[in-house]
């Protein structure tokens, strides 16, 4: 088990086992936001608390943020799967503990210009602390 939360404590998230990567996003938010992002499902690998403010970004999903200090804790989808699942991802920067984070491998996706995955480059979170 994972667990982060924001700078003053008041949203958390728990993410069940280790994700197997953390996707690094250069779109217009996530590269602005600095965020590295774990995914699962709401509920069902990922739960998350707290008074969390949220700004919907198009039609897809919200950014969700702690309304006093303004750490950006996870995105959620806004729609379901045909499952009845809602995606969500939790921003590894806030963990806990970051020695239970520094090894997972980043996944390069390219939000801004192709919406394509990229290849690993064999970069880690600790990599991107500095």
């Amino acid at each position: 088990m994972i667990q982060g939360s924001c700078l003053c404590g008041s949203v958390a998230w728990r993410f069940a086992g280790e994700p197997d990567g953390a996707t690094a996003c250069n779109c217009t938010a996530c590269r602005r936001y600095g965020t590295l992002w774990a995914y699962a499902f709401e509920g069902d690998g990922i739960e998350v608390s707290g008074p969390a403010q949220a700004y919907v970004r198009g039609q897809a999903l919200s950014f969700n943020f702690c309304p006093s200090c303004g750490c950006v804790a996870y995105w959620r989808a806004l729609g379901t799967d045909e499952q009845g699942r809602r995606r969500i991802a939790v921003n590894l920067r806030l963990a806990e503990h970051p020695e239970a984070v520094a090894k997972i491998p980043i996944d390069h996706f390219d939000g801004f210009d192709t919406f394509d995955d990229l290849p690993r480059d064999g970069r880690c979170v600790a990599d991107y602390w500095f």
